[in-house]
């Protein structure tokens, strides 16, 4: 985890505050004329003390008690002011980091999400940046009023006596020492807290997702176990911070206990030597106080700083990170392209251990239906990830149409590029919007009509409210070939010039292939389609089958002309079709 310098991420942080700037100025003057009200009580105290008492005077008596009473009706005024605009301005902040920070997370390749779990990525947006706002609003309304009291205090203590003010500020560096002794300590400690947290929220995501598996596997308990550990953890971390800002506290608190001891003994002293009054003692303790419980105030607020900049630190981590996949500032728009794909000599791999693929060639015609087989982990939707730049190549070239698909935006080629994976992901929202995901300004004649390509049409009118029934989280409240038949629907509509099927049908049963087939049979008319897929069904009738193992090509033809080569493609279908010579509806 890197962490950032205080200063230079709270200055961060401060920049996200300049669209607000107008209202952050009101409430600041707000908090100033709020704390400025405590620096004036004690004067009007020394009044009473020396004028009023000493000499009966009641009419001084009424002014004092009616501008008591207005001071304290304004101040609610600028109170009320100063939280309203604040809130503001903090959840306001809060929003736009949040959203800056989603906005970068959409622009940061698969790797990026390969390498992270879900839940860490999900805490960053939500725990990390809600704990900011404690950073730039609550700690900046206490600490601008804070420093009002502090700093009118420590002026009015000098105008009253300014050799007592001297003896006070004995302790300051003490406090001073003693705030940044800690402060170190509270900011590792909230890079803890904040760590437990995202590992709570991973597991949480873990277990809500994969909550089949758990019952089936009769593993609740274990999971509860699980949870116990990583909350323990959280606990353990929390009570860590809770331990160093409550000794925090007791330090500063002793230190103005001696600053406090020294005034009444040296102001009792000067009282009755007559260098003092009684009144202007009283005023000076009461600014003591007030100094005081500022310091103690910044004190706190500057470890709540710490703990908060632990989360800005996760924050600004991720805003940091670059996309391992750029778009080039000169990229063009990829024309209309007919669907010619070619491979050459390309290298990739994941990690420089494990090469995926290598020296990989391959060339696919504009309206050429090309299967991509082989044994699992040979690279097969390895190709699938590079044609629509998930991922960039090591080395070789990737073009459509003769253009190197690093040269072309993001949009313009995504956009004639349509993908249907195995995991079929949909929306927890209506069957129609699912749909319209594919293109969003359709008509909802062109949803129809895609749905009916799809075979979906006849069992969304069965549904009770058709097209907008909700389909619950991930699609859950459809079965298997009616998720992948929405999830073909949303490619028609789409009406992309080259098609991906990655392994489409191989998570169906037997029925609900047969329906898919038919579906993908028509998504894939006039197009050019790369089909990965462990059934013949999908596969026997390509242009050409290409066979590769370990990121290469072993052999490519078509379905007779590999059982005629015997090699890797015809022993792979010997085993699958030992008991089934016809070769119907089985899995490679």
């Amino acid at each position: 985890m890197k962490q950032y310098n205080s200063w230079q991420g709270y200055k961060r942080l401060l920049r996200f505050i300049l669209p607000y700037k107008k209202r952050l100025v009101i409430a600041v003057i707000c908090m100033a004329f709020s704390g400025a009200s405590n620096v004036v009580v004690p004067w009007l105290i020394k009044d009473v003390i020396d004028k009023v008492l000493a000499n009966k005077d009641v009419v001084t008596l009424n002014l004092i008690v009616i501008f008591i009473l207005a001071l304290f009706l304004a101040r609610g005024f600028f109170y009320f002011g100063q939280r309203y605009l604040m809130s503001f301005v903090g959840q306001k902040i809060v929003n736009d980091i949040r959203e800056s920070l989603y906005r970068h997370l959409q622009t940061l390749s698969l790797s990026y999400f390969d390498k992270r779990k879900t839940g860490n990525i999900m805490s960053n947006l939500t725990n990390d940046v809600t704990a900011l706002q404690t950073a730039i609003a609550g700690n900046l309304i206490s600490f601008v009023q804070e420093a009002v009291i502090l700093v009118g205090s420590l002026v009015s203590m000098f105008v009253l006596y300014w050799k007592l003010t001297m003896l006070t500020l004995v302790i300051v560096p003490l406090v001073i020492f003693t705030i940044k002794f800690f402060g170190g300590r509270l900011r590792l400690a909230g890079h803890a807290v904040q760590g437990k947290m995202a590992d709570i929220t991973a597991l949480l995501e873990e277990s809500i997702s994969g909550i089949r598996i758990i019952r089936s596997f009769n593993r609740e308990e274990y999971e509860i176990k699980r949870f116990m550990v990583q909350n323990d953890g959280n606990f353990w971390a929390l009570m860590a911070t809770t331990k160093l800002t409550a000794l925090l506290t007791p330090f500063i608190q002793f230190f103005a206990a001696i600053a406090v001891t020294g005034i009444i003994w040296y102001g009792g002293m000067s009282v009755i030597n007559g260098e003092m009054t009684a009144g202007a003692l009283i005023a000076f303790l009461i600014y003591a106080i007030n100094l005081a419980n500022p310091v103690r105030r910044i004190s706190e607020i500057y470890g709540d700083i710490q703990k908060s900049l632990a989360a800005a630190d996760r924050v600004f981590e991720t805003l940091d990170t670059p996309s391992d996949v750029q778009e080039k500032k000169d990229a063009v728009v990829l024309p209309p392209v007919k669907g010619y794909i070619r491979f050459t000599d390309v290298f990739f791999s994941y990690d420089k251990e494990h090469p995926a693929l290598m020296d990989f060639t391959l060339s696919i015609k504009p309206g050429e239906v090309v299967a991509l087989v082989g044994p699992s982990g040979a690279g097969k939707s390895t190709i699938a990830n590079l044609l629509p730049r998930f991922y960039d190549i090591n080395s070789g070239s990737l073009t459509i149409d003769g253009i190197d698909i690093r040269d072309v935006t993001f949009s313009s080629l995504r956009q004639q590029i349509g993908l249907v994976p195995q995991e079929t992901i949909l929306f927890n929202a209506t069957i129609r919007e699912n749909i319209l995901y594919g293109r969003l300004d359709a008509t909802d004649e062109e949803i129809v009509a895609a749905a009916k390509a799809a075979n979906a049409h006849d069992f969304i009118m069965d549904m009770p409210k058709g097209y907008d029934e909700i389909v619950g989280d991930r699609g859950c409240s459809l079965s298997g070939g009616q998720r992948q038949r929405i999830s073909i629907a949303r490619a028609i509509l789409k009406n992309p010039r080259i098609l991906i099927l990655d392994e489409a049908t191989s998570a169906l049963d037997t029925e609900s292939e047969k329906v898919v087939q038919v579906a993908l049979d028509r998504l894939m008319e006039g197009r050019t389609a790369v089909v990965i897929a462990h059934r013949l069904s999908t596969i026997r009738d390509a242009d050409n089958i290409v066979v590769v193992d370990h990121g290469r090509i072993v052999e490519s033809g078509t379905h007779e002309e590999l059982l005629n080569k015997k090699g890797l493609y015809a022993n792979m279908y010997a085993v699958q079709f030992k008991d089934n010579p016809e070769g119907r509806n089985n899995e490679i």
